[in-house]
């Protein structure tokens, strides 16, 4: 509560004043001065407390001039945001390598509805289905974030080109009719690499008639120059896998078009390697390729931000041959789930505990200057069965964890990719508007590092946000990764082009909190995408500082190969562009097996047992959307994700006056009752209060409970004394906020003081006594310690408490928070439980507890569990102790964890008031028992009144 300055010289005032409202100003002759004594006592019991500095954080409040936002620089040079360009218009054009390209350009419906299988949304899901059994990529961008990311998806099924390698060994095949007509053209472009020294070796196959057009090319890639013999701004152009896939890029290589035609597919972290040679000290799977491309021919484009989509086809013309009126399909290859007699299976690759290990390893090698930071990984495996298809695994992650790089890719081989990554690999674009020159290519890149879990809500993210920003550890990660992704611009682009321009921005996903920085540069005229995207293999976000160092590190003390993680996925535009995100949160599918691999930044400050935590904490969505099922399994999402009744409805049935002595915060406390089933009348603090109160009672309708809000001036502003003795001759249990403390404080006996410093919309910490932990206390279910909102300059004095108060909450420095009455149901918080401060988490479990434990003994009936304890008792079940449960009491078995312990909270909370006599099924509307029973997921079909009540009854009295 708050007191003006005049108003800290008043304590009490006649108790004949009660529930007269205040005047507008403080007439000092109507109100009791305090006594000397008094006084003293009252300074006496506060001069030891220590007043906090809130200014202690300087905050600059001149100036005001800052560089350009990325969204304004965005708008300004307009750039795509990863997002394809607007619906182009079709047409024919050349490309630099001869090969004739007509598009054509087919509008599509946009519609979110995905069960209109002609729109949008519907073709994204047939598309979907098909990626199970069928060759080809979907790229999702479900998160925004301003001049960063926007929201698109884009797909195909059934290219007609595939490129696959691993190591020196490249494979370009043709995969239908479509593709053969293509393969004259790529023949002579790998030949003429030969000829320019880069290959070794070209095999064409085709076939019985060796005359025929080969449907696949197999190339060796000569060794790389030995190091010293070229210089480091030339390492990219050194021959790997990436000579061919930039010969391919020349070949369809054009200016115009649409900007969609290019290469999709995933890039392995075996890559590396051909930029950065190192020491191999794991064995490999000879079958795993390294690199998966696909060149399609049929592309379905989605913008959500625009409301639009399309697809776009394509015709090829070499030669004299033309794919024009040739079907586009593909060989299909059923998903198969995990079979024990084929494939072995291990959990994971590093037993619990040793990841530990391995850390203490990395802060050893950081102590002696070998390294800056590292970043080592692990690996969890689950099996998959028929009902878990690639398809479902991707609706779950896309569902649950929205992000940028969302991508769902059949490489084929029985090995597919699902992933929600939240982090850009490289991006580049070339651009008009620049300090270069027109059409300079612009890298950018989003090294994430720093990580918290989310909270519960908005206002403990933010408290986590807080705490992540300060900590001087996750700060250092990041600082690292940024210089070294700068370092590896620098290499290829211009001078000075190369900036910071968003540092530690947050970004915030399903389960984790990210600081991100956000780096551009502006390549120089001899480099290309390609070479943007070697130089940053891999990013430092993945292997560490110093880099080649920190790669050796991890391969020799990760349990197994990294295959796909921590390389990227995306597009390599044939228009120069090129848009790929880290292979992170990415669910790796191999022969019925899905692995999660998850990693940990490593510094020298590092706590080994907390870096193993967190793999875990990251690896959490991915396996969750493995082993959960979920609304997201089916297209029926609405009815089937239909959001269930609160179990925690303590206050359903019970009445509740709110009186409200003018606080500026009442209603919002009011807002938070209701929350709990309650229904509650807020009457204003005066003289027709208590009359209206006694009306209520003589007409049989006596609250179940009366709570004393918070308010400005003392408790005998506004007669609380004679509310306090109108509730207890009634029997009415009452809860007090802040001023209803002070009231209860007073009346019962004890002292009020003031404090040395007013704490107005100030958070403090305040820790339970021995009764605040009691089983009967309004914090039951609490921690020992948390976070409040402090809005009072009054309070009672704890030396002054009298006898039948108990205390239970206290300030660090002794100021009472909580009390609660030895005999009668009255509890009372010196803090706000519904402001920002607290938490409405912790508010709520406050109110309900004060709901269900304040209560005259010959007004109980038989005890029916808080929501609090059946939450609690159920958590603890496994997810197939839930399931038979649920089964048990005629509710269906599906769902995650979360959404069975809500089911079966609710259900037992029902079950509980129905044996009780509380809810009567029998005097309920034939709309109220329906609702009831869908909120409940019972099942059987029900219509009439009498059907309903036998399932209800059947299910909640049995």
């Amino acid at each position: 509560m708050r007191l003006s300055a005049a108003a800290l010289l008043l304590l009490a005032v006649s108790t004949a004043e009660a529930f007269t409202a205040p005047s507008s100003g403080w007439n000092l002759q109507q109100k009791t001065q305090i006594t000397s004594s008094s006084l003293k006592s009252t300074t006496e019991s506060t001069e030891k407390e220590a007043n906090p500095d809130f200014n202690g954080v300087f905050v600059e409040k001149k100036g005001g001039k800052g560089a350009v936002t990325a969204s304004q620089q965005a708008l300004e040079q307009n750039l795509s945001l990863g997002a394809p360009p607007a619906r182009p218009l079709g047409g024919h054009f050349l490309t630099k390598g001869g090969v004739q390209v007509t598009s054509h350009i087919e509008g599509v419906e946009f519609s979110t509805n995905l069960a209109k299988k002609d729109t949008s949304s519907g073709r994204i899901e047939a598309l979907i289905e098909k990626l199970d059994d069928h060759k080809g990529v979907l790229l999702t961008s479900s998160y925004e974030f301003p001049g960063r990311y926007a929201r698109w998806s884009l797909g195909f099924v059934d290219p007609p080109l595939e490129i696959a390698g691993r190591g020196s060994h490249c494979t370009i095949k043709a995969l239908n009719d479509r593709g053969l007509v293509l393969m004259p053209a790529i023949q002579k472009a790998m030949e003429t690499l030969q000829s320019e020294g880069t290959l070794e070796k070209i095999e064409t196959i085709s076939g019985d008639d060796a005359e025929a057009t080969p449907s696949r090319i197999d190339v060796t890639v000569v060794p790389p120059g030995a190091v010293g013999t070229f210089s480091e701004e030339e390492r990219s152009r050194q021959p790997s896998l990436f000579s061919v896939v930039r010969s391919l890029i020349d070949l369809f290589g054009y200016d115009g078009g649409d900007g969609q035609l290019g290469l999709y597919g995933g890039f392995g972290y075996d890559l590396t390697f051909q930029f950065e040679p190192i020491d191999l000290a794991q064995e490999r799977d000879p079958e795993q390729r390294d690199l998966v491309l696909y060149l399609p021919d049929e592309i379905l484009v989605v913008d959500q931000d625009k409301r639009d989509a399309w697809t776009v086809s394509y015709e090829f013309r070499v030669d004299e041959q033309c794919t024009q009126g040739m079907p586009r399909l593909g060989e299909a290859e059923p998903y198969q789930p995990y079979d024990e007699a084929t494939t072995s299976f291990s959990p994971r690759d590093t037993p619990p505990n040793d990841f530990s290990g391995s850390v203490e390893k990395a802060k050893e090698e950081f102590k002696v200057g070998n390294l800056f930071e590292a970043v080592l990984s692990q690996t969890f495996r689950e099996k998959l069965t028929d009902e878990n298809p690639p398809s479902v695994l991707f609706r779950r992650l896309r569902g649950r964890n929205p992000a940028p790089y969302g991508f769902l890719i059949n490489l084929g081989e029985q090995e597919y990719l699902v992933g929600a990554s939240p982090e850009m690999f490289v991006r580049c674009e070339a651009t008009q508007e620049n300090d270069f020159r027109p059409g300079a290519i612009r890298v950018e890149t989003c090294p994430i590092s720093g990580t918290v879990a989310r909270g519960a809500d908005a206002l403990e993210d933010a408290q986590r946000v807080k705490s992540l920003m300060m900590n001087a550890k996750e700060e250092s990660e990041l600082t690292m990764c940024t210089d070294v992704d700068r370092n590896d611009k620098s290499r290829i682009c211009e001078p000075g082009s190369v900036k910071v321009i968003g540092r530690r921005q947050i970004e915030m996903y399903s389960r984790l909190i990210h600081t991100v920085d956000h780096v551009e540069g502006y390549l120089r005229p001899e480099f290309d995408a390609l070479d943007a995207f070697l130089c940053h293999t891999w990013a430092v976000t993945v292997t560490g500082a110093p880099k080649t160092w920190a790669i050796q590190f991890v391969e020799d003390n990760e349990r197994s190969p990294r295959c796909w993680y921590g390389g990227a996925v995306g597009m390599v535009g044939f228009d120069g562009g090129l848009n790929t995100g880290l292979t992170l949160r990415t669910v790796r599918i191999k022969n019925g097996v899905a692995e999660v691999r998850a990693g940990a930044t490593l510094l020298y400050d590092s706590d080994p047992l907390a870096e193993e935590h967190e793999t875990e904490l990251k690896a959490s969505a991915m396996i969750d959307a493995i082993v959960q099922e979920g609304p997201e399994d089916t297209l029926d999402r609405v009815e089937s994700a239909e959001k269930e009744k609160d179990p925690l409805n303590v206050g359903e049935g019970k009445s509740i006056i709110l009186i409200d002595h003018e606080d500026s915060f009442v209603h919002t406390l009011g807002n938070y009752l209701r929350q709990t089933g309650a229904s509650v009348k807020t009457l204003r603090s005066g003289p027709t209060a208590l009359s209206t109160l006694e009306a209520m009672i003589s007409e049989g309708n006596k609250p179940d409970m009366v709570v004393l809000s918070p308010g400005p001036g003392n408790p005998s502003d506004f007669g609380l004394s004679k509310s306090i003795e109108f509730l207890t001759k009634n029997r009415i249990p009452g809860f007090g906020v802040c001023l209803g403390l002070q009231g209860m404080v007073e009346h019962f006996g004890g002292t009020l003081g003031v404090l040395g410093y007013p704490m107005h919309g100030k958070p403090s910490t305040i820790s339970l006594t021995s009764k605040g932990r009691d089983e009967d206390s309004i914090f039951k279910g609490l921690p020992e310690s948390f976070e409040v909102a402090r809005y009072h300059s009054l309070h009672g004095i704890k030396d002054c408490m009298p006898s039948c108060l108990e205390i239970t909450a206290l300030t660090e420095d002794g100021i009472v928070m909580g009390i609660q009455h030895k005999e009668l149901p009255f509890a009372a918080v010196q803090f706000h439980p519904e402001s920002i401060l607290t938490g409405p988490a912790t508010g709520m479990t406050i109110l309900r507890n004060a709901l269900s434990n304040l209560r005259y003994s010959d007004d109980e009936e038989e005890s029916i569990p808080s929501g609090a304890e059946l939450v609690g008792k159920l958590e603890v079940l496994s997810v197939a102790e839930l399931k038979d449960m649920a089964v048990a009491a005629g509710l269906s078995g599906r769902g995650t964890k979360s959404e069975l312990v809500v089911k079966l909270a609710l259900w037992k909370h029902k079950s509980s008031e129905a044996k009780a006599g509380r809810l009567d099924l029998d005097g309920m509307t034939v709309p109220d028992l329906r609702e009831l029973k869908q909120g409940l997921g019972l099942k059987g079909t029900a219509t009439t009144k009498a059907q309903l009540l036998e399932v209800l009854k059947e299910s909640l009295l049995n």
